[in-house]
């Protein structure tokens, strides 16, 4: 599992909740002005993910506003891009006279040099949302383009944007798939989406590093490999000219991977089959329809690599998965 901080306001007696809020969101982001009409009865959970140089936070509190002033930016500046992307109840800022409201699939931009000021959710109910911080030096921006994409509104329903979201996605669904040592590497992944994102804002992809727009290249075409596995069609070559780029140049980017195009494509049909049969929602779907959703030809064909790569019948995993014995019908590994 990642390294995670755990902040539940329940766990504090009620009259020191807001503040003692106050203060871990001063430590662990820049110091803020805060205030709220619920600081009797405040309420806020809040977990922080170390991903190395770069932090995510999964954070939900009654409403409240935030005030980053002059004063308070002399006081102390992490030089940081806070990225918001709400997921209940709306976020309002102010910053040079300039009003946006954000709502679900909006990303809010805040430079943490700024002033700026926020209204995080309405009465009645909870703000939620997931917040993103990255050092600037890491993001490689031209100029003042910052200072264009803090009063700007990206969507995040497409592009490098759906990608972010499905990213962060999986990482408030739970870490317990990653190591410690992974954080850094996950960090680096948010990074390159996030480079990618405002490059693609500002119309500025060759001030990306060119290992960021290598690196960028792969999670698109991973992403359209994870969109097209039911289709049979799914091909090195027709991979490759979706992404305007040779089939040659194609393998190379997975050789450096330590994979090959066919082996990851084999790989995820095989593990969305598998997640498919275990998914009680899905057991009157015949296996043949769970092989045809997999992008596997036959069901002859899905039934032998599946045999081949977890030791036992898609059937047979079936059974055990939903009598909740898969240790013992299964053997240790995957497909490769």
């Amino acid at each position: 599992m990642l390294s995670e901080t755990v902040f539940r306001s329940d766990d504090v007696p009620a009259a020191d909740r807001f503040d003692h809020w106050h203060d871990l969101v001063n430590r662990t982001h820049a110091p803020l002005d805060m205030q709220s009409d619920h600081r009797k009865d405040f309420w806020a959970a809040q977990r922080l993910l170390d991903l190395g140089a770069v932090s995510v936070w999964l954070t939900a509190f009654k409403p409240m506003r935030f005030r980053r002033t002059p004063r308070l930016i002399r006081q102390s500046d992490p030089e940081g891009v806070h990225l918001s992307l709400p997921t209940k109840g709306p976020l309002r800022t102010t910053r040079s006279h300039h009003e946006i409201e954000y709502g679900p699939y909006d990303l809010c931009i805040f430079d943490t040099s700024r002033p700026a000021e926020f209204q995080a959710g309405d009465v009645p109910g909870r703000h939620a949302g997931i917040g993103l911080e990255i050092p600037k030096a890491l993001l490689h921006l031209p100029g003042k383009s910052l200072d264009t994409l803090v009063v700007r509104k990206l969507s995040m329903r497409e592009g490098f944007g759906a990608l972010l979201t499905h990213f962060l996605g999986q990482l408030a669904r739970g870490t317990d798939a990653y190591r410690p040592s992974d954080g850094p590497r996950l960090g680096m992944v948010a990074v390159d989406l996030v480079s990618a994102l405002f490059a693609q804002a500002l119309d500025a992809d060759d001030a990306l590093p060119p290992e960021t727009r290598q690196r960028s290249l792969l999670l698109r075409i991973h992403a359209f490999i994870e969109h097209n596995l039911a289709d049979r069609a799914l091909t090195p070559a027709a991979i490759a000219a979706q992404h305007h780029i040779s089939v040659r140049y194609l393998q190379l980017l997975f050789q450096q991977q330590g994979e090959t195009v066919m082996g990851r494509i084999r790989r995820r049909r095989l593990e969305r089959c598998r997640a498919d049969l275990g998914d009680a929602s899905l057991r009157v779907l015949p296996i043949s329809a769970i092989a045809r959703r997999g992008g596997f030809a036959t069901p002859a064909d899905f039934s032998r690599a599946f045999r081949s790569a977890y030791g036992v019948s898609p059937s047979e995993y079936r059974h055990a998965a939903h009598a909740g014995d898969l240790g013992a019908a299964t053997r240790t590994g995957g497909p490769e």
